[in-house]
């Protein structure tokens, strides 16, 4: 059982929970600031069980979008919907891990600013072109910026994952 709380502290802290919720609260309304973010989360918090059920919900229903969008592959403007959709629905589920103020901030982040402007960018051309315009070719364009800014910071992101997981086996297991 012990083992079992270890790795949940683990993945605890891998997600950016380090503190339980009832810890953090005293710490917010220490905090003078009054921007939106620290508003938002000190009035949206949730234990740990609902932030994983959360994302696993957002995570699955993003998938499932994702994944139906390849039956909708030849009609551009329904691929192009359910495509971004799923996506959007994807990176809602990491916000339940880490909170929007930390996911708003690894998205500015210097290193993925581009990869996100690009992103959030082709995503509203995407669903823009497809409701609005009702361009196939447009919407096909964007979908296709979307996938490859998706891969490029996918990169980063798989890279970001394994140094975090080496530096915790190297710190459970010091020589």
């Amino acid at each position: 059982m012990e083992k079992i709380n270890h790795a949940f502290e683990k993945m605890k802290m891998l997600v950016g929970m380090e503190m339980e919720d009832e810890q953090q609260q005293p710490a917010i309304e220490d905090g003078n600031s009054f921007s939106f973010m620290d508003d938002f989360n000190r009035h949206c918090t949730l234990t740990t069980k609902q932030r994983f059920y959360g994302f696993a919900i957002c995570l699955v229903a993003g998938l499932t979008c994702t994944l139906l969008s390849i039956l909708v592959f030849f009609h551009p403007i329904k691929f192009g919907i359910t495509f971004t959709f799923g996506n959007l629905l994807s990176l809602g589920s990491t916000t339940f891990l880490i909170g929007p103020k930390r996911q708003v901030s690894m998205m500015l982040d210097p290193v993925r600013i581009y990869a996100t402007a690009i992103y959030l960018a082709s995503m509203i051309i995407a669903l823009f072109s497809a409701f609005y315009v009702h361009n196939k070719l447009l919407t096909f364009l964007a979908i296709i910026l979307e996938f490859g800014a998706l891969i490029w910071d996918g990169n980063k992101v798989v890279w970001f994952l394994s140094a975090q997981l080496f530096s915790f086996s190297s710190q459970a297991h010091p020589n």
